[in-house]
Formats: C-alpha cells, sequence, structure tokens
C-alpha cells in the first residue's frame, strides 16, 4: 500500500485545485474543483479568479454570461454551483441519481408524480423565456393547479409555495438553469441539458472528486454530495480505487493515481465563503487543526468564513468590507504566517475583485456569512 504525509496530501489538493499552479480557463478549473458554490455569487468570482493567473470577476462574468463556457445552476448538495458547461449532461444525470429522500411533512412533500408534473411545468415555463422567481411561480402554478402555490415552506421568516421544494431537482433534470440578473432580480432559463448515460455519469463525477479531495473515504464522498453513507460505499466498491496509507488513517485514490505533489511549503491562500477546498477536504481534524477548527467550523461543516490557509492547512479566518473601490481587509494570524506571502495573496484578491486592497492583521469580528 502507497504512504503519503499529511503534508504530501495538502500538496496534492492544493496542486489539484490550482492553488498552486493558475489553471488555464474558468471551465478546466471549474472541473478539476468538482464544482464552485455560488450560493454567494462574489464568492464563487473569488474561488475562480484566485486560480487563473491574472482573472478578474468581470473576467468570471463573461466566461458565464457571454461566453457560456461555464453555466450557474444546481449542483452537489442541491446548492447553487458553477460547473463547466461542457460537464453539464454528466452532472445533471448523476445528481439525478443520488438518492435523496424528501424531508418535508405529509401535507407539504409532494410525491413522485407531483414532482415530475412540477419540473415538466417549470422546463414548459422556461422553454424560451427567461423568468424571474415571481413569474416562474406564476406559470408553474398554471400549469399544474392551486396546490402548487400553497405557502407550506417556511423560509426565511416567511412560506414559500410548495412547488419551490423541487427547484433543485429541475436543475438536476436539466431543465432549469441561472439566467442573467435582471435589474437586481435573479432570472432561470431552461438550458434543455440532455443527461449523459448515468452508470458513466456517476463513475465520473466520483472520478472528479478523487482527483480533487483524495485520499478520501466513502463517508466524505456522502457528506460531499449530500448521498447516503451504504450508497457511495457501493460506488466506491464498484469503482477502479486503491487504498492509500496516511499516518495511519486509510483513504482511497483513483488506482494508480498514488504519486505526491511537489511540497508546497508555508504557501499561502486566502479562500472565500464556501470554497470548495475547505468544504470537500477531510479529515476535518487535519485540515482545521486545533484552534482553527473552533474559529471556522459549524461541528464539521466548514464554509461559513473565508479562511486563510498556510501550506494547504487552515490557519485561521479573514474578511473583507468594500466601499468603492477600497476593500478593507482583516486576517486573523492563528498561527505564524509569512506576512510576504500574506501581502502578495491580499494583492491577488485586489486584482480578482478589481479593487484597492488595505490589509489589517488582527481579530476578525464579524460573525459567519458578514
Amino acid at each position: 500500500m502507497q504512504r503519503l504525509t499529511w503534508s504530501e496530501v495538502h500538496a496534492r489538493r492544493l496542486s489539484r485545485h490550482h492553488l498552486t499552479t493558475p489553471g488555464t480557463g474558468f471551465a478546466a478549473v471549474a472541473r478539476a474543483m468538482g464544482g464552485v458554490h455560488a450560493q454567494v455569487m462574489s464568492a464563487a468570482e473569488l474561488s475562480l479568479g484566485l486560480r487563473v493567473g491574472g482573472a478578474t470577476r468581470t473576467d468570471v462574468r463573461e466566461a458565464l454570461w457571454r461566453d457560456r463556457t461555464i453555466v450557474k445552476t444546481f449542483g452537489p448538495r442541491g446548492t447553487v454551483h458553477l460547473l463547466a458547461a461542457d460537464d453539464a449532461p454528466i452532472w445533471t444525470s448523476a445528481l439525478a441519481a443520488v438518492p435523496a429522500p424528501n424531508r418535508f411533512p405529509d401535507g407539504v412533500r409532494l410525491d413522485d408524480a407531483r414532482t415530475q408534473e412540477v419540473v415538466t411545468a417549470i422546463g414548459d415555463a422556461l422553454d424560451g423565456d427567461a423568468l424571474t422567481i415571481d413569474e416562474l411561480s406564476d406559470a408553474v402554478v398554471a400549469r399544474t393547479g392551486p396546490w402548487a402555490g400553497e405557502l407550506t415552506m417556511p423560509a426565511f421568516g416567511g412560506m414559500w409555495p410548495r412547488w419551490r421544494q423541487v427547484l433543485h431537482v429541475a436543475g438536476h433534470r436539466g431543465v432549469l438553469a441561472f439566467g442573467p440578473n435582471r435589474g437586481r432580480k435573479v432570472t432561470y432559463v431552461n438550458p434543455r441539458i440532455v443527461p449523459a448515460d448515468q452508470g458513466r455519469a456517476l463513475a465520473q463525477v466520483l472520478r472528479w472528486y478523487l482527483a480533487a479531495y483524495g485520499p478520501a473515504r466513502p463517508d466524505h464522498f456522502a457528506q460531499w454530495l449530500a448521498a447516503p453513507k451504504p450508497w457511495a460505499a457501493a460506488l466506491f466498491e464498484a469503482a477502479d480505487l486503491e487504498p492509500v496509507d496516511v499516518e495511519g488513517t486509510v483513504g482511497w485514490v483513483l488506482a494508480g493515481d498514488t504519486a505526491p505533489a511537489p511540497a508546497c511549503g508555508d504557501h499561502v491562500r486566502l479562500l472565500p465563503y464556501f470554497d470548495a477546498y475547505q468544504v470537500g477536504c477531510h479529515p476535518r481534524e487535519q485540515v482545521f487543526p486545533g484552534r482553527a477548527g473552533q474559529r471556522a467550523l459549524a461541528r464539521t461543516q466548514a464554509g461559513n468564513y473565508p479562511v486563510v490557509l498556510v501550506g494547504g492547512v487552515v490557519a485561521g479566518v479573514w474578511h473583507v468590507r468594500r466601499s468603492g473601490r477600497r476593500l478593507a481587509i482583516t486576517v486573523e494570524e492563528l498561527t505564524p504566517v509569512a506576512r510576504a506571502g500574506l501581502e502578495h495573496e491580499v494583492a491577488r484578491v485586489g486584482v480578482v475583485l478589481e479593487g484597492e486592497p488595505a490589509l489589517t492583521v488582527g481579530t476578525v469580528t464579524s460573525g459567519p456569512h458578514a
């Protein structure tokens, strides 16, 4: 069995995520990351921009809305992601196959037949039109019935119509993606994605995951995909994988993919909220050691804070506040950080966000998602 150290694993993951060597394009980088979390679009722009040399948030937006090389849709865990457009048939097929029990109570939950009715209505309503959520809601209710519009779903201090519980399902079935904003309002479109063969798609998503986050266990993959652990274990069992021993902990990689990456030393990176690296990397105690775990994790959930990486390990948290072009960046040093590397990284953040950064090293007082 191949043996690696944790330092070698961190260096390998940094390399695969294009955090040591820049990628050559947004689509290729999104593929290498296994998707870019985009619930907060400014964070997604920073995630991608930091991985492509000299890129700015404007470049990311042009790739998304003008060039269409990346697509904004519902990805792993039913959350909003940026994915390589060419990979959309694989993602839709694989995500539609993930067992996902409906946890809504009786009286709210849609059965399979009504779920399909809503998904069909969404696809039909968006066929040729970009609609806001309110316009889409009216169109879905008109095509299905008043039951779809009943306000039964608690959400953000209010109630959403029943049909909204399957909005992400429509994305996973290839009939819904995000369109350009109309003013401040989000729009949705029908990308008319034809899903790939399901078996091939599931195998490919597992390969992307292990290439980016391996060595990993089935339960890590299950958490990343919001899938049942036994289902994930069966997928691992059917794949061509091999075990790797990392200082006494066994994980799995693609067969033959065991070589370590060049050492990265005290490589400093500032990652935004929900960056794929911090969300997907396990075990948490190795990626978020000691005080960093207390500061940046909510139990085992990562992504609530932007994090400082030193050598692939979370060393602390940071925060950026924008005022016009000025970017007030506060970095909390919880372990010693090479100041020169930190200043260089702050300058890179300024390039991506198209602003003028000002660095303060001190305590971050902002809460999660601030």
